[in-house]
Protein backbone atom coordinates (compact mmCIF):
# COMPACT_ATOMS: atom_id res chain seq x y z
CA UNK A 1 0.00 0.00 0.00
CA UNK A 2 1.13 3.53 -0.71
CA UNK A 3 2.34 5.45 2.32
CA UNK A 4 -0.18 7.93 3.62
CA UNK A 5 -0.92 10.23 6.54
CA UNK A 6 -0.96 9.15 10.16
CA UNK A 7 -4.43 8.68 11.67
CA UNK A 8 -4.38 11.86 13.72
CA UNK A 9 -3.37 13.85 10.64
CA UNK A 10 -6.21 12.32 8.63
CA UNK A 11 -8.74 13.42 11.23
CA UNK A 12 -7.30 16.93 11.37
CA UNK A 13 -7.39 17.17 7.59
CA UNK A 14 -10.99 16.00 7.44
CA UNK A 15 -11.86 18.91 9.72
CA UNK A 16 -9.82 21.39 7.67
CA UNK A 17 -11.23 20.28 4.31
CA UNK A 18 -14.74 20.25 5.74
CA UNK A 19 -14.28 23.87 6.78
CA UNK A 20 -13.15 24.69 3.24
CA UNK A 21 -16.23 22.90 1.89
CA UNK A 22 -18.54 24.94 4.12
CA UNK A 23 -16.83 28.15 3.05
CA UNK A 24 -17.34 27.30 -0.62
CA UNK A 25 -21.01 26.54 -0.04
CA UNK A 26 -21.48 29.80 1.87
CA UNK A 27 -19.83 31.76 -0.97
CA UNK A 28 -22.09 30.33 -3.68
CA UNK A 29 -24.88 32.49 -5.07
CA UNK A 30 -27.58 29.97 -4.17
CA UNK A 31 -28.10 26.43 -2.90
CA UNK A 32 -29.87 25.90 -6.22
CA UNK A 33 -26.66 26.64 -8.12
CA UNK A 34 -25.76 23.78 -10.48
CA UNK A 35 -22.61 21.76 -9.80
CA UNK A 36 -20.89 21.47 -13.20
CA UNK A 37 -18.77 18.49 -12.15
CA UNK A 38 -21.79 16.56 -10.83
CA UNK A 39 -24.39 16.71 -13.62
CA UNK A 40 -28.00 17.16 -12.48
CA UNK A 41 -26.92 18.07 -8.92
CA UNK A 42 -27.47 21.39 -7.22
CA UNK A 43 -25.25 22.64 -4.44
CA UNK A 44 -27.91 21.55 -1.95
CA UNK A 45 -27.73 18.01 -3.37
CA UNK A 46 -23.96 18.04 -2.95
CA UNK A 47 -24.14 19.11 0.71
CA UNK A 48 -26.85 16.55 1.40
CA UNK A 49 -24.77 13.80 -0.25
CA UNK A 50 -21.59 14.58 1.66
CA UNK A 51 -23.28 15.17 5.02
CA UNK A 52 -25.38 12.02 4.78
CA UNK A 53 -22.22 10.11 3.88
CA UNK A 54 -20.41 11.46 6.95
CA UNK A 55 -23.26 10.29 9.19
CA UNK A 56 -23.45 6.87 7.54
CA UNK A 57 -19.74 6.22 7.90
CA UNK A 58 -19.84 7.40 11.51
CA UNK A 59 -22.45 4.70 12.17
CA UNK A 60 -20.41 2.12 10.24
CA UNK A 61 -17.27 2.81 12.28
CA UNK A 62 -19.23 2.80 15.54
CA UNK A 63 -20.79 -0.59 14.67
CA UNK A 64 -17.38 -2.25 14.28
CA UNK A 65 -16.83 -5.42 12.30
CA UNK A 66 -20.04 -6.42 10.51
CA UNK A 67 -21.29 -8.34 7.51
CA UNK A 68 -23.41 -5.44 6.30
CA UNK A 69 -23.62 -1.69 6.95
CA UNK A 70 -26.29 -0.01 9.06
CA UNK A 71 -29.11 1.81 7.31
CA UNK A 72 -28.47 5.35 6.16
CA UNK A 73 -29.94 8.27 8.07
CA UNK A 74 -33.14 9.30 6.26
CA UNK A 75 -33.89 12.32 8.44
CA UNK A 76 -34.92 15.57 6.78
CA UNK A 77 -32.08 17.85 5.73
CA UNK A 78 -32.67 21.60 6.25
CA UNK A 79 -32.81 23.73 3.10
CA UNK A 80 -32.01 27.11 4.63
CA UNK A 81 -28.31 27.94 4.25
CA UNK A 82 -27.41 28.61 7.88
CA UNK A 83 -29.27 25.54 9.12
CA UNK A 84 -27.83 23.38 6.32
CA UNK A 85 -24.27 24.40 7.14
CA UNK A 86 -24.91 23.65 10.83
CA UNK A 87 -26.30 20.24 9.86
CA UNK A 88 -23.23 19.52 7.75
CA UNK A 89 -20.93 20.64 10.57
CA UNK A 90 -22.74 18.27 12.93
CA UNK A 91 -22.36 15.48 10.36
CA UNK A 92 -18.60 16.00 10.27
CA UNK A 93 -18.42 16.14 14.07
CA UNK A 94 -20.26 12.80 14.28
CA UNK A 95 -17.79 11.21 11.89
CA UNK A 96 -14.73 12.58 13.66
CA UNK A 97 -16.08 11.56 17.07
CA UNK A 98 -16.68 8.00 15.87
CA UNK A 99 -13.22 7.80 14.31
CA UNK A 100 -11.49 9.12 17.46
CA UNK A 101 -13.36 6.71 19.69
CA UNK A 102 -12.64 3.75 17.41
CA UNK A 103 -8.91 4.25 16.83
CA UNK A 104 -7.20 3.43 13.52
CA UNK A 105 -7.17 -0.38 13.76
CA UNK A 106 -10.83 -0.96 14.52
CA UNK A 107 -12.32 -3.17 11.83
CA UNK A 108 -15.63 -2.29 10.20
CA UNK A 109 -17.67 -3.00 7.11
CA UNK A 110 -16.35 -1.38 3.94
CA UNK A 111 -17.24 -1.86 0.29
CA UNK A 112 -13.53 -2.16 -0.57
CA UNK A 113 -12.67 -5.03 1.79
CA UNK A 114 -11.42 -7.31 -1.02
CA UNK A 115 -8.86 -4.80 -2.26
CA UNK A 116 -5.69 -3.14 -1.01
CA UNK A 117 -7.12 -0.47 1.29
CA UNK A 118 -7.77 -1.81 4.81
CA UNK A 119 -11.30 -2.40 6.09
CA UNK A 120 -10.78 -0.44 9.27
CA UNK A 121 -11.22 3.05 10.70
CA UNK A 122 -7.93 4.23 9.18
CA UNK A 123 -9.15 3.21 5.72
CA UNK A 124 -12.47 4.96 6.33
CA UNK A 125 -10.73 8.15 7.51
CA UNK A 126 -8.54 8.22 4.41
CA UNK A 127 -11.51 7.63 2.09
CA UNK A 128 -13.62 10.31 3.77
CA UNK A 129 -10.77 12.83 3.59
CA UNK A 130 -10.62 12.45 -0.15
CA UNK A 131 -14.39 12.50 -0.51
CA UNK A 132 -14.34 15.89 1.19
CA UNK A 133 -11.32 17.03 -0.83
CA UNK A 134 -12.94 16.30 -4.20
CA UNK A 135 -16.38 17.54 -3.18
CA UNK A 136 -14.78 20.77 -1.98
CA UNK A 137 -13.52 21.17 -5.54
CA UNK A 138 -17.09 20.55 -6.74
CA UNK A 139 -18.48 23.18 -4.36
CA UNK A 140 -15.81 25.71 -5.29
CA UNK A 141 -16.55 25.12 -8.96
CA UNK A 142 -20.25 25.77 -8.32
CA UNK A 143 -19.34 28.95 -6.43
CA UNK A 144 -16.89 30.07 -9.15
CA UNK A 145 -14.23 30.19 -6.45
CA UNK A 146 -11.73 27.45 -7.31
CA UNK A 147 -8.62 27.20 -5.17
CA UNK A 148 -5.62 24.92 -5.75
CA UNK A 149 -5.62 21.68 -3.79
CA UNK A 150 -2.77 21.15 -1.34
CA UNK A 151 -0.27 19.08 -3.34
CA UNK A 152 0.35 16.55 -0.59
CA UNK A 153 -3.38 15.84 -0.32
CA UNK A 154 -3.76 15.47 -4.07
CA UNK A 155 -0.80 13.06 -4.20
CA UNK A 156 -2.29 10.89 -1.48
CA UNK A 157 -5.68 11.21 -3.16
CA UNK A 158 -4.40 9.57 -6.34
CA UNK A 159 -2.86 6.74 -4.33
CA UNK A 160 -6.01 6.32 -2.24
CA UNK A 161 -8.24 6.08 -5.31
CA UNK A 162 -6.01 3.37 -6.77
CA UNK A 163 -5.85 1.53 -3.43
CA UNK A 164 -9.62 1.67 -2.95
CA UNK A 165 -11.47 2.07 -6.25
CA UNK A 166 -8.97 0.45 -8.64
CA UNK A 167 -8.06 -2.47 -6.39
CA UNK A 168 -9.97 -5.73 -6.86
CA UNK A 169 -9.49 -9.49 -7.28
CA UNK A 170 -12.12 -9.46 -10.04
CA UNK A 171 -10.50 -10.62 -13.29
CA UNK A 172 -9.68 -7.91 -15.81
CA UNK A 173 -11.84 -8.78 -18.85
CA UNK A 174 -9.35 -7.52 -21.44
CA UNK A 175 -5.79 -8.25 -22.48
CA UNK A 176 -3.39 -7.84 -19.54
CA UNK A 177 -2.10 -4.30 -19.30
CA UNK A 178 -0.26 -1.86 -17.08
CA UNK A 179 -0.95 1.81 -16.48
CA UNK A 180 1.52 4.33 -15.15
CA UNK A 181 0.41 7.58 -13.52
CA UNK A 182 3.04 10.31 -13.28
CA UNK A 183 2.50 13.39 -11.13
CA UNK A 184 4.66 16.33 -12.09
CA UNK A 185 5.37 16.81 -8.36
CA UNK A 186 7.60 13.72 -8.59
CA UNK A 187 5.37 10.79 -7.58
CA UNK A 188 4.37 7.90 -9.83
CA UNK A 189 2.15 4.84 -9.52
CA UNK A 190 1.63 1.55 -11.31
CA UNK A 191 -1.69 -0.19 -11.88
CA UNK A 192 -1.48 -3.79 -13.10
CA UNK A 193 -4.55 -5.27 -14.80
CA UNK A 194 -4.76 -9.00 -15.52
CA UNK A 195 -6.63 -12.18 -14.74
CA UNK A 196 -5.89 -11.84 -11.02
CA UNK A 197 -7.57 -8.44 -10.83
CA UNK A 198 -6.40 -4.84 -10.58
CA UNK A 199 -3.49 -4.10 -8.27
CA UNK A 200 -1.84 -0.72 -7.60
CA UNK A 201 1.66 -0.09 -6.31
CA UNK A 202 4.29 2.66 -6.25
CA UNK A 203 6.14 2.71 -9.56
CA UNK A 204 9.66 1.22 -9.19
CA UNK A 205 12.62 2.96 -10.82
CA UNK A 206 13.28 -0.04 -13.08
CA UNK A 207 9.68 -0.49 -14.25
CA UNK A 208 9.17 -1.72 -17.81
CA UNK A 209 7.26 0.59 -20.15
CA UNK A 210 3.53 0.70 -19.54
CA UNK A 211 0.71 -0.18 -21.90
CA UNK A 212 -0.48 3.37 -21.30
CA UNK A 213 0.54 6.30 -19.12
CA UNK A 214 -0.96 9.57 -17.93
CA UNK A 215 1.03 12.60 -16.80
CA UNK A 216 -0.27 15.73 -15.10
CA UNK A 217 -0.19 17.53 -11.80
CA UNK A 218 -1.35 15.48 -8.83
CA UNK A 219 -4.53 17.57 -8.74
CA UNK A 220 -5.19 16.90 -12.43
CA UNK A 221 -4.61 13.16 -11.97
CA UNK A 222 -6.90 13.09 -8.94
CA UNK A 223 -9.66 14.92 -10.77
CA UNK A 224 -9.21 12.58 -13.73
CA UNK A 225 -9.57 9.35 -11.74
CA UNK A 226 -12.60 10.85 -9.97
CA UNK A 227 -14.18 11.61 -13.35
CA UNK A 228 -13.88 15.41 -13.17
CA UNK A 229 -11.34 15.69 -15.99
CA UNK A 230 -10.96 13.68 -19.19
CA UNK A 231 -8.09 12.07 -21.07
CA UNK A 232 -7.76 15.25 -23.13
CA UNK A 233 -6.78 17.14 -19.96
CA UNK A 234 -3.68 14.97 -19.42
CA UNK A 235 -0.62 13.98 -21.40
CA UNK A 236 -1.35 10.43 -22.52
CA UNK A 237 1.13 7.98 -24.02
CA UNK A 238 0.57 4.43 -25.23
CA UNK A 239 -2.76 2.71 -25.80
CA UNK A 240 -5.51 5.18 -24.85
CA UNK A 241 -8.06 2.35 -25.11
CA UNK A 242 -6.68 0.83 -21.89
CA UNK A 243 -7.88 3.92 -20.03
CA UNK A 244 -11.23 3.78 -21.81
CA UNK A 245 -11.67 0.14 -20.79
CA UNK A 246 -10.76 0.97 -17.17
CA UNK A 247 -13.21 3.88 -17.02
CA UNK A 248 -16.01 1.67 -18.35
CA UNK A 249 -15.16 -1.38 -16.19
CA UNK A 250 -17.58 -2.31 -13.42
CA UNK A 251 -16.03 -5.41 -11.83
CA UNK A 252 -18.18 -7.96 -10.06
CA UNK A 253 -16.45 -9.80 -7.22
Amino acid sequence: MTESFEYAALLQLIGERSAAFRSAVAAAPSLDAPVPSCPEWTLFDLVQHLGTGQRWWAAIVAAGKAEAPPAKDTGEVPRELKALLAWYGESTDLLLSALRKAGPERQCWTWWSAGVSPANAWGVARRRLHEVLVHTYDAQLAADALQPMPADLAIDGVAEFLDTCNSTPAAWPHEAATIHYHATEGRSWLLALDGTGAWPAPLPDDAVPASASATGTAEELLLFVWGRLTLSDLHIEGDKQVFEHLIAWEPEE
